[in-house]
C-alpha cells in the first residue's frame, strides 16, 4: 500500500480501471471488481462517463467500505445521446457528485478527480477546484485530482492549486517518456501520480500485429517498428512485453500506482502477474542501451 500525496489515504500498487467492465453483462462486470478484491487490487477507478458506476454499486454491495479506496471524476459527463459534455461549474460539480453516489450505492467517495478539462483550464481551476477543495477542508472526500491524457496542464495544475494527486494516462510508458520532467515537478509538490494506459491503449499488451492500437486508433508506422524493437529484447531475454510494460511504468519513483483496464476477469488476473513476473537487469540495460527510453528514465531495480 502507497500513500496518496500528504493525505492519510493508501491505495494498492494497482488500481482497477472499470471504464471497460460493462462490455459483457453486469454478471461479468461484477466478478471483474469482485475478483480484483479477492487479489487484493482496492484501488478502484471510475467516472461518470464511463457509465460504470452502477455496475460498482452492485459489487461492492455489503464489501466494507474501509477496505477499499475509490475514485470518480468530475466535469466530464454523457449527455444522453451517445456523446459528452463539459461542464466544471460548481453547480455542476456538486449534482455530478450526489449522482455518483446514488449510483455508486455508497455513501462517500475517496478521490475526485476533475476530467479532462483540455480546454476548461480556467473554469476547472477557478470553479470545479475550489470546489472540491470546499469538500476535503470538511472532510468530505479526502484527495482532490485530476485525470488526463496530457501532462502540460497538469504540470500548470500543481504550480496554480493544491492538487494531490494526478491520473496520467499514457504519457510515461514503455512507448513514451515525455513527461520526465513533469514527473519530477509532481514529485517536488508531493502529488502523487497515477499512471494509466500503461500499454497506450493496448500495443505493449498485445505487441505489434496489424490491429494493434495506440492511443485509441490503429498503431502508426513508427510505433509499430518501436514496439517490434522492444519485442526483440524481450525475446532475448524470455521477457513477455506486457510485464516490461507494467514494471517499467512502476518503477520511477513518482507513481504511486497503476491504473489498468480490465474488460475480463483473466486480464485482471494477468495484469497482477505481470507486475511481479523476474526481469533480469540485464534487460534493462539492452532496453537502454539500443535507445529505446529515454535516458532519465528510471528502471526497476535487480533484487
Amino acid at each position: 500500500m502507497v500513500q496518496v500525496g500528504q493525505t492519510d489515504l493508501k491505495v494498492s500498487r494497482i488500481g482497477l480501471g472499470t471504464a471497460h467492465i460493462g462490455k459483457g453483462t453486469t454478471a461479468q462486470a461484477v466478478a471483474i471488481v469482485q475478483r480484483a478484491l479477492e487479489l487484493g487490487i482496492t484501488f478502484l477507478d471510475t467516472a461518470p462517463l464511463y457509465k460504470t458506476e452502477p455496475y460498482l454499486g452492485e459489487a461492492l454491495a455489503g464489501v466494507p467500505r474501509d477496505s477499499y479506496v475509490l475514485a470518480t471524476k468530475v466535469g466530464r459527463l454523457p449527455d444522453g445521446k451517445g456523446g459528452f459534455t463539459f461542464n466544471f461549474s460548481r453547480d455542476e460539480v456538486m449534482q455530478s457528485i450526489e449522482n455518483s453516489l446514488n449510483a455508486l450505492k455508497i455513501d462517500r467517495i475517496d478521490i475526485l478527480h476533475i476530467h479532462d478539462p483540455d480546454d476548461h483550464y480556467h473554469q476547472a481551476l477557478n470553479e470545479a477546484f475550489p470546489t472540491l477543495a470546499e469538500l476535503r477542508s470538511q472532510g468530505v472526500i479526502k484527495a482532490v485530482g485530476a485525470g488526463m491524457n496530457q501532462w502540460q496542464m497538469l504540470a500548470d495544475f500543481a504550480r496554480d492549486a493544491d492538487f494531490d494527486c494526478f491520473l496520467l494516462a499514457g504519457r510515461y510508458t514503455l512507448l513514451e517518456q515525455t513527461s520526465l520532467d513533469a514527473l519530477k515537478l509532481f514529485q517536488e509538490k508531493r502529488i502523487s501520480v497515477f499512471a494509466g494506459g500503461v500499454y497506450n491503449s493496448g500495443i505493449l499488451a498485445t505487441g505489434d500485429t496489424e490491429t494493434a492500437t495506440y492511443q485509441y486508433q490503429l498503431a502508426p508506422p513508427q510505433i509499430r517498428e518501436k514496439t517490434r524493437r522492444l519485442e526483440t529484447v524481450c525475446q532475448r531475454h524470455n521477457v513477455p512485453l506486457n510485464a516490461a510494460a507494467v514494471q517499467f511504468v512502476a518503477a520511477h519513483p513518482a507513481i504511486t500506482s497503476l491504473i489498468i483496464g480490465a474488460d475480463q476477469v483473466e486480464q485482471v488476473e494477468a495484469n497482477l502477474t505481470a507486475l511481479n513476473v523476474p526481469i533480469p537487469a540485464a534487460f534493462w540495460d539492452d532496453i537502454r542501451a539500443a535507445g529505446l527510453i529515454e535516458s532519465g528514465a528510471p528502471t526497476p531495480k535487480a533484487e
